[in-house]
């Protein structure tokens, strides 16, 4: 006798084994990876949309979210749309739940992926379940969350409602993982509840057939203890052969490590250069590197200024890759000094303006928080006026985003003037992050240095 679970995955197995070649024929010319710079012209990005999973929070479990705050999800997808229509007039956008069907549509790949889910957040009573699912309710289910079944005792006084948690934090793509060169590099994140975002990521860059990339992940062979921690706003692609990691709450000296031993093996000619900026653990808004310093053009950065430009105790550390191998280690005098010497000459426009005061409040709600679509062409939080001001007077026009969606501000990308494109920000800060967070950036055309 044949038992119903075996037809049903004999069943589910044809099916989903002939979807698997229409998605193969679908993309018989997958996107190749290629990511050598922050400010490179963008060609392509993933992209998440925050959905009801970010709605299925309350005060109670605001923590365990990672948040600051609780948000309103209508007006945080109206502002999540304008980054959505900006991009979207610029490269080719790729949304993450409709990579992660095309993975589950794949019988073996759904089963690998679910099976480590449920083994990862102990529900492997969940996983018969979740299998029998669609792939379009499966993916719903694994990004909102799943509803805990109250049918034993301990269920019971667990007191959780949840059997997986929502995925609060995923619309800030740029952590779970992130591109550099021709890799995807999965992180291993620092905190569990976010887990579930790497293991989608690594079965989206290795099953959906929409990319072409080496995949090197993190949390592959690392026990339970492991100190090897990394996160994407950690992490900034310079130039080909330099790399900035930030070493905060976020990412560990061995999670840099990791990255090193990485980086070394495809270094230009084995040549490369990677500069570790330490980061304070309080308060939350240091939580990356990206939150204190990123760039905007071939010469010019955005900074946190306290930290980045004034004598600290936070330390700069230069790593010099010479012929594939770690060549030397060593305490420098700062990060813009080091980019210098490197041949990146950098001015530094100061998040939040001359005064303290409001250095202070804007970077904590994202303002040093910046994404280049192209050299001198960034994203931001139209929030942070004393920053906008600050662009302004570098010679930055400022747009809004509904005039560079509609395009009547004219095409400004083409254009040789700088420009900072501000979308509205009242409820997406309050997750914790800002343009460059929410963005997962997968080919750049070449810089001309």
């Amino acid at each position: 006798m044949i038992l119903p679970e075996i037809c049903w995955l004999c069943e589910n197995f044809i099916y989903l084994r002939n979807e698997s070649y229409q998605i193969v024929m679908k993309h018989s010319t997958p996107l190749k990876i290629d990511i050598q710079s922050e400010i490179g012209r963008l060609d392509a990005v993933v992209l998440h949309r925050p959905g009801a999973e970010v709605e299925n929070m309350t005060p109670r479990n605001v923590q365990r979210a990672l948040y600051s705050d609780i948000l309103n999800l209508s007006i945080a997808q109206q502002e999540y749309e304008q980054l959505t229509g900006v991009l979207s007039r610029v490269a080719e956008v790729y949304e993450v739940r409709s990579l992660l069907e095309k993975v589950l549509d794949q019988w073996k790949p759904r089963a690998d992926l679910i099976t480590r889910i449920c083994q990862t957040e102990d529900v492997m009573s969940y996983l018969d379940t979740l299998m029998a699912m669609s792939s379009a309710e499966l993916a719903r289910v694994l990004i909102e969350g799943l509803p805990a079944r109250i049918d034993t005792l301990t269920s019971y006084l667990n007191n959780e409602y949840y059997a997986l948690y929502p995925l609060y934090n995923f619309y800030f793509t740029r952590d779970a993982a992130v591109t550099v060169g021709n890799n995807a590099l999965v992180c291993r994140m620092a905190n569990k509840v976010r887990m579930r975002e790497s293991l989608i990521m690594d079965a989206i860059y290795r099953y959906s057939g929409a990319f072409e990339c080496g995949v090197i992940d993190a949390n592959a062979g690392q026990p339970e203890t492991s100190q090897v921690i990394m996160e994407g706003g950690d992490i900034i692609i310079a130039r080909e052969d330099i790399l900035i990691i930030g070493n905060g709450v976020r990412t560990t000296p061995q999670g840099i490590d990791f990255m090193v031993d990485n980086f070394r093996r495809s270094c230009p000619e084995g040549n490369g250069h990677v500069l570790v900026q330490q980061l304070p653990s309080k308060p939350e808004s240091f939580i990356h590197l990206d939150m204190v310093f990123t760039l905007l053009d071939r010469d010019k950065c955005m900074v946190f200024k306290p930290l980045i430009m004034q004598a600290n105790q936070y330390q700069t550390v230069y790593i010099r890759i010479e012929n594939g191998n770690v060549a030397e280690i060593r305490p420098v005098e700062g990060l813009l000094p080091a980019l210098k010497k490197l041949g990146m000459d950098l001015k530094p426009v100061i998040c939040g303006g001359d005064d303290d005061w409001d250095q202070e409040r804007e970077q904590w709600h994202s303002g040093a928080n910046f994404f280049a679509f192209a050299p001198g062409k960034v994203l931001t939080y139209a929030r942070n006026i004393h920053t906008l001001d600050a662009l302004d007077k570098e010679g930055f026009e400022i747009v809004k985003a509904s005039d560079f969606i509609s395009g009547s501000c004219g095409d400004v990308v083409s254009g040789s003037r700088p420009c900072a494109v501000a979308i509205d920000g009242s409820e997406l800060p309050r997750g914790g992050g800002g343009a460059r967070c929410m963005t997962m950036p997968l080919s750049r055309q070449k810089v001309n240095w």
